[in-house]
């Protein structure tokens, strides 16, 4: 007899709530979604709008899994698997590992992908166009979540089918980082090329635009995925595809520096291309960076005292006559009157007032949202590419660089191209402003891995260097030790999985498997 309780993989087995009428709280509850239950484009449309609701549940998780390894972001106290995933420390035992919200998404999503075309069929009213802009959505959901979880777990089961009744089978083998990067990149393909995916939603449905997937989103989502394959032309030439626009709705990078508060309060700013949307009037956010991220005297999650000195470090790179503005937004705060006390509180998500650092002007609402991707990350991405591609490249990737170094009111870069190497580039250049910009993004990690991995492990050490350097809380040794091991540097599949999946093998650096 199957496990019909089981919550793994298939476990998030399609439920309906008809009665909820807004898209943030449209979590199906009730029945499985059968082949009786598409008859029109407004069942669509709640599916869809569910899937977001599980991105917005597995924030927290992708928050974690894009900072702690890396540990510019760090815990000292309060989370305890948060502090073995810091440390390298895992065994799959930790709710940490547990993949289960990323598959209800992809789940969401193969939903829409196998039965929309259906309901356009028996719906007069469902168009072509609303039909492809749906399934460029559900494209989007599919890959994002698939590439979360390659760059995690390196080889996952690949399911592209959807689980609606108990004869779907739970084993699945895990499939290969090629064949996963493979379907994402022609997910991403298929959603472009159907001309479906929106550049703005009218009457700024569903709360913002920068809250739903527009066809900005498929791009980063590309560019990203190409620099992680190391096909560095893909990377520009989708990069540009945003950078490059001129439609009057696209995502624009913010040029004036004051206005980079506004990226985080109220969010939803021109520099947003895609972030997941919390409404802190109606809403208590249990799974976003407000919640996670406490401006208080003894936080869960803060700076490390290397990204502290980062911060003050970039301080003194300030234009005469200005001020920095990553620090004063991102940076340390003191909390009391007594300077011991002084924390290196993530400030970004919970600032309520552009004139006011003090621990007592926060948020009245744990509402920030959490940006996946944004027009620095993505210019930022292009410099990248452009470093690995050669020296010729270089002087455009400085100017891009310089360009986000100007809107913090920093001092402009000046490098002498001829004594440079591509090592040199990246932990120089590229990976600081990268740390500084995108602080607390859910980034960090994903950058000094690519670093690691590029040019068949050329950079390990440097990776390894940079890891230790930040950590404040395992012992050098130790960490060197680990990650000497590549399969380290990847997380452990979660123990109720190998339980319940007979076919699935436990990663390399974990022992082996499963089967009894």
């Amino acid at each position: 007899m199957k496990k019909l309780i089981y919550i793994g993989i298939f476990g998030c087995c399609l439920l309906l709530n008809t009665s909820c009428n807004d898209w943030l709280d449209l979590l199906p509850k009730n029945e499985q979604v059968t082949d009786a239950y598409w008859k029109s484009k407004e069942d669509v449309e709640a599916v869809v709008a569910s899937g977001y609701y599980y991105m917005r549940q597995a924030c927290p998780t992708l928050i974690k899994w894009g900072e702690l390894r890396a540990s510019s972001v760090c815990t000292l106290t309060g989370d305890n698997d948060g502090m073995k995933l810091q440390n390298f420390q895992l065994d799959g035992t930790e709710t940490i590992t547990n993949w289960n919200t990323l598959y209800q998404v992809i789940n969401m999503a193969n939903v829409v992908i196998a039965h929309a075309p259906e309901v356009r069929k028996i719906d007069a009213t469902y168009s072509e166009g609303a039909m492809n802009s749906h399934l460029s959505e559900a494209y989007f959901m599919r890959a994002s979540m698939y590439f979360y979880l390659v760059r995690n777990f390196k080889e996952v089961p690949l399911i592209v089918t959807p689980y609606e009744d108990d004869s779907t089978p739970f084993a699945m083998t895990k499939s290969s980082e090629d064949d996963i990067l493979k379907q994402i990149k022609a997910d991403l393909k298929t959603a472009i090329d159907n001309g479906g995916a929106k550049d703005f939603y009218d009457n700024d449905q569903w709360n913002a635009t920068k809250g739903r997937i527009t066809k900005w989103a498929l791009y980063a989502l590309m560019s990203e995925v190409a620099l992680w394959s190391e096909d560095y032309d893909t990377t520009i030439e989708y990069a540009d595809k945003i950078i490059n626009a001129t439609e009057s709705r696209r995502p624009a990078f913010i040029t004036i520096p004051e206005n980079w508060y506004s990226i985080f309060n109220p969010g939803n700013s021109n520099e947003s291309i895609l972030e997941l949307n919390w409404d802190g009037n109606t809403y208590g956010q249990n799974g976003g960076p407000s919640s996670m991220f406490t401006a208080s005297s003894n936080p869960t999650y803060e700076y490390s005292s290397q990204m502290a000195e980062d911060f003050e470090n970039d301080e003194l790179e300030v234009a005469s006559g200005k001020s920095d503005i990553r620090d004063f937004f991102g940076g340390v705060i003191s909390v009391g009157d007594n300077a011991d006390n002084a924390k290196n509180c993530i400030w970004k998500y919970k600032m309520g007032d552009v004139d006011n650092t003090n621990i007592d002007a926060i948020r009245i609402n744990n509402d920030a949202n959490w940006i996946m991707y944004r027009m620095a990350d993505v210019m930022l991405m292009k410099a990248e590419a452009l470093i690995w591609k050669g020296k010729d490249n270089w002087q455009e990737a400085i100017d891009i660089i310089n360009k986000i170094r100007t809107r913090a009111n920093l001092t402009k870069r000046a490098v002498v191209l001829e004594e440079e190497d591509e090592a040199s580039m990246m932990e120089n250049y590229l990976l600081p402003e990268r740390n500084i910009e995108l602080a607390a993004e859910g980034k960090r990690w994903y950058d000094l891995l690519r670093y690691g991995k590029s040019k068949s492990f050329a950079h390990k050490t440097a990776m390894i260097n940079i890891i230790q350097k930040y950590n404040n809380t395992a012992n050098d040794s130790w960490l060197r030790s680990a990650l000497q091991n590549e399969y380290a540097w990847y997380l452990p599949i979660n123990a109720s999985e190998i339980e319940n999946n007979n076919l699935l093998v436990q990663n390399p650096y974990y022992g082996k498997t499963n089967k009894k």
